[in-house]
Order: C-alpha cells, then structure tokens, then sequence
C-alpha cells in the first residue's frame, strides 16, 4: 500500500513540471531491439516509447554511436539511454528500469565448426566478434583478459555476421533474436551457420538513467508503472510477437 503510494505521489509531481519532452538516446544496428531502419525504431524502441506514453510522458529519440550516446547521457545531454545489460561499473553510475526484455545469449559459428558453452578449449586461440561498447559475458571477457581469447571489435552485429561468413573471426555471441536477424541480413541460407546448444548466459536488458540526474529516481518510478500496464494490457506481449514476425518475413 505505502509503494502504491508512493508511485501515485512520484506521478502527481514528476515530470508533470518538465517543460521539455523526457531525452532518449539509443544506437544504431541491435535489430531487431533498435535500428534506424526498422519499423517504430526497433522492437524496444517501441516498448520503451510506448511506456512513457502510458504514464503521459512526452518523449524525444536521437540516434548516436553506442559509446558516444551513453557518455553523453552520463553528462546529462540526455535523460536516459537503452537498452543495457546490468554491470557493475554502470550500477554505480545508472538507475536501472525494470527488464524490457530477457534475453539468451548464445555462441554462434559457421555451420560443421562446434563451440559449445560447456567448452571452453574450443573457444582459446579463437577470433571473437563483439560490437565497440558491449559487455561480453564474465567467462569470455576473462578468457579475453588473460589472451586465450581474441576479440575484435567492429561497430555493430551485422558487421560480425559478414565477418563469420567471410571467415575473418570465428563466432560471436548475442541473444538468439539478435544474432538470427544478423545472419539473415547477410543473404546467406541460416544453414550456413551454427547457434550453441545451450545459452551461455541470460541477461536483461533496461532503460537506465543516470543517478547524478535531479529526477532520476521519478524517471525510472514513472517509466516501471507505465510498463506495468504495458505488459498488463497484453499490449507488451503484442509488441513483441508483430516485431518477430516482421523480422521473420523480412529479405534483405
């Protein structure tokens, strides 16, 4: 009862007072969660704008490199920036939503070369593709830290899938939706390639704001309740199954 009421309070006098519309900043090349290119921006573009919606706040989107979007929300030239995994070094720095979305992270390889999460040998003397500004798995990022790990670091997932089929690096790891949309933007059969068998980790993903922001706490308060009744409505779930299916019928 006192939470509900306090959510009502945060709601009665929030963002009510803020003249301009809430500044959200996400990056390019994470199909099918965000794309300049997609339809409503991306599957979590959509859920996160829709949000806000249900909580009547006025919402404004820019486009940056991934690096460069999220150090100028740190400075507080934006609100607010997704989607994120949690971390240690951001959890010091951001406030977290609640999860937009779960995701599995699985290896993929070309198709007849296996590596497994449960192998890690596999993995050492290999070439990783990982996108500039993302937070590998602990397990791989301490095979990178002690060189039995070779990672390079392109802009954007699309760019590692062409990469795998031109045999330049040897796997990359993503969610299943994520790295499926890559490899079909190559123009290749998915037969030509290989998802792990088992996830190599789950994580979520969120909108963050930074702590250092004077509304920082009414922000994430005001977003969580309008994704409430997002997923309540049915509407969540709705979302995600048309953005599926557009990734499904969608040719290069």
């Amino acid at each position: 009862m006192l939470q509900r009421l306090l959510v009502y309070l945060l709601s009665s006098l929030c963002l009510c007072a803020q003249a301009a519309d809430l500044r959200l900043v996400t990056g390019d090349d994470y199909a099918p969660f965000t794309g300049q290119a997609l339809p409503e921006g991306g599957m979590l573009t959509q859920v996160v704008r829709a949000a806000l919606q249900q909580s009547n706040i006025a919402s404004s989107l820019d486009w940056q490199p991934w690096k460069r979007g999220y150090l100028k929300t740190l400075r507080g030239d934006y609100d607010a920036t997704f989607p994120y995994v949690r971390t240690p070094q951001r959890e010091e720095e951001f406030l977290y939503s609640e999860p937009l979305f779960i995701a599995e992270q699985h290896i993929f390889s070309r198709a007849g070369e296996v590596i497994e999460v449960d192998d890690v040998p596999s993995m050492q003397g290999r070439r990783l593709c990982y996108p500039l500004g993302w937070q590998p798995p602990p397990i791989i990022q301490q095979l990178v830290d002690d060189g039995q790990l070779n990672r390079h670091s392109p802009a954007g997932l699309h760019e590692c899938a062409r990469l795998l089929l031109m045999g330049r690096d040897d796997f990359f790891i993503s969610d299943r939706r994520l790295g499926e949309t890559a490899l079909r933007l190559t123009g290749e059969p998915i037969e030509r390639f290989r998802r792990s068998n088992s996830a190599i980790n789950r994580s979520t993903l969120h909108l963050i704001v930074p702590r250092s922001h004077p509304q920082a706490a009414v922000i994430i308060a005001q977003f969580n309740q309008g994704l409430a009744q997002l997923r309540a409505s049915g509407d969540y779930q709705r979302m995600l199954e048309r953005h599926q299916q557009q990734g499904e019928s969608a040719t290069p």
